[in-house]
Formats: structure tokens, sequence, C-alpha cells
């Protein structure tokens, strides 16, 4: 979240060094603490997975897998924003091209399915 908040406000270019996490088990470790945990890797187990969260008796921590170069748009976006997202993805971004296909296979998905 951080690297796309960078993107969107400031223009910066993803700092892969500082932005690039390894892989770890959050729902793992979320019930290695007593707490109900569940990993989400396909849309279609996510009402599943909040069905159960909600019927919990105890926190539940949901680690949803999700295509890291399509930023979390919200969703009313001011063009300020736009303009420094386009900044950063033109300024050296390390995952310029792959963002913007991933991000219009997404849009093209929402909307005219599959």
């Amino acid at each position: 979240m951080v690297t796309w908040e960078q993107r969107g406000t400031e223009g910066d270019p993803k700092f892969e060094a500082s932005q690039d996490l390894p892989p770890f088990d959050y729902a793992g470790y979320a019930r290695m603490l007593g707490l109900h945990g569940r990993r989400v890797e396909r849309p279609d187990e996510i009402g599943v997975a909040w069905e159960l969260a909600y019927a919990a008796d105890r926190p539940t921590l949901l680690d949803m897998v999700t295509d890291p170069s399509v930023p979390p748009l919200p969703p009313h976006i001011a063009g300020k924003q736009i303009r420094a997202y386009i900044s950063a993805l033109t300024h050296r971004d390390p995952e310029a091209l792959q963002v913007i296909v991933s991000t219009a296979r997404e849009w093209w998905k929402g909307r005219f399915g599959g």
C-alpha cells in the first residue's frame, strides 16, 4: 500500500529496496497467535472467508492475495492523483509496463466481464 500511496500522492516511482516484501504466511501467523486466519487466493473464496470471519468467536485476519501490479484505487480519484500516478510510471518505475497491462486487464474484466 505504501508504494501506491507514494506513486499516487507524490508521483514517486517504486523504490524496490524498501517496498518489495518477502512472502509471509500472515494467516498462519494469526493462527499462531490464537486468532483466526484465512488465506484467500481466488475471488470465489472471498464470500466464504467473510462469512467465517463474521461468525468467528475471535478476531480474524483475512490474507487476501492480490495482483501487486494493480493499484488499489479509491472510488473517486482526483486529477492530482492521476497526474502523480502517471508521473511515477513515466519516471523509471521498474514495474510501469506490468502495472499498465494489469490495470487495463482489471478494468476490462470489470467493465466487460471475464
